[in-house]
């Protein structure tokens, strides 16, 4: 794109912010704030990659003692990881785009499918729908373990805690519903016009 003394420059912060008023300056301005929140998530995202060693070290290194069902809890455990990692993805990238800046990723080819319709509130019923199967996986633990409830083997799990964490498991479902069907109703149409 070539400049003529006919086309402006395009706008950048500075300009923008040259051109607010200080108060709309510094509230704009003030989006940054949550830049080390989204450092932080990153370092969180970094942990998880350890645990995530740890616990396939721990699989591999006992795979011969283990039973089947410790075997699926590991591997269970490691799916957990991974889903909590991409949520923690979905907010990193998401939200920053969304909420600080943009990330100018058009045409790069790593770029996530999902990016190019990434909004508040798609964003809302993808980390939504990441919590829920995030509450399936541990839900599906329990389970497996609440197999022990009453017999001899010990077991973390009690019934109570086994019927509370379901029931806060369809809370997160009738709660993902419910955003969709807000976000549905209020998204604007075309034939609305």
């Amino acid at each position: 794109m070539s400049l003529t003394p006919d086309t402006p420059p395009p706008p950048t912060d500075a300009r923008i912010a040259r051109e607010l008023r200080p108060l709309p300056a510094l509230i704009f301005s003030s989006r940054w704030l949550q830049l080390p929140l989204y450092l932080g998530l990153i370092i969180a995202q970094c942990v998880y990659v350890v645990l995530f060693g740890k616990e396939l070290w721990h699989l591999v290194t006992h795979s011969f003692d283990f039973s089947e069902q410790q075997i699926m809890l590991v591997v269970l455990g490691l799916i957990d990881v991974v889903m909590i990692s991409n949520l923690l993805i979905m907010v990193i990238v998401g939200g920053y785009e969304t909420f600080v800046s943009r990330l100018e990723l058009e045409g790069h080819p790593d770029r996530p499918e999902w990016f190019s319709h990434v909004n508040a509130s798609i964003l809302k019923i993808k980390l939504a729908m990441a919590i829920i199967g995030i509450s399936s996986i541990h839900l599906l633990r329990t389970f497996i373990e609440a197999g022990n409830l009453g017999s001899s083997r010990a077991t973390n799990y009690t019934e109570t805690g086994v019927m509370w964490q379901t029931i806060i498991h369809v809370a997160f479902i009738l709660s993902a519903i419910g955003i969709a069907a807000v976000e549905r109703i209020s998204a604007p149409t075309a034939d609305k016009h």
